[in-house]
């Protein structure tokens, strides 16, 4: 099964959390913070979104910094991705 997400959606994947502080310092998983900084798997087409046109300006491999508790969680096949509006992307990481 794939995931396309509709309208100006777009479907990210976070990366990994650091497990490590820069000083070697291992932190248990509770004490990581959720990461912002996730990669663009998929683009919805655009179009008119609530009676606005919208041009997506994302495209998958981007990676880019979303707000910490934004979009919908989903797993699929063992992963598991975020579904976010193309608004909620605060940043594309270069």
């Amino acid at each position: 099964m794939t995931i396309k997400p509709l309208a100006d959606r777009v479907l990210i994947k976070m990366q990994e959390a650091e497990e490590t502080t820069k000083s070697g310092i291992v932190l248990a998983s509770s004490a990581q913070e959720k990461p912002q900084i996730a990669e663009v798997i998929a683009v919805g087409p655009g179009g008119v979104v609530d009676g606005k046109e919208v041009t997506m300006f994302l495209k998958v491999g981007d990676k880019v910094i979303t707000s910490k508790y934004s979009g919908t969680e989903v797993k699929l096949d063992g992963e598991e991705y975020t579904i976010v509006r193309q608004s909620d992307v605060l940043a594309v990481v270069e």
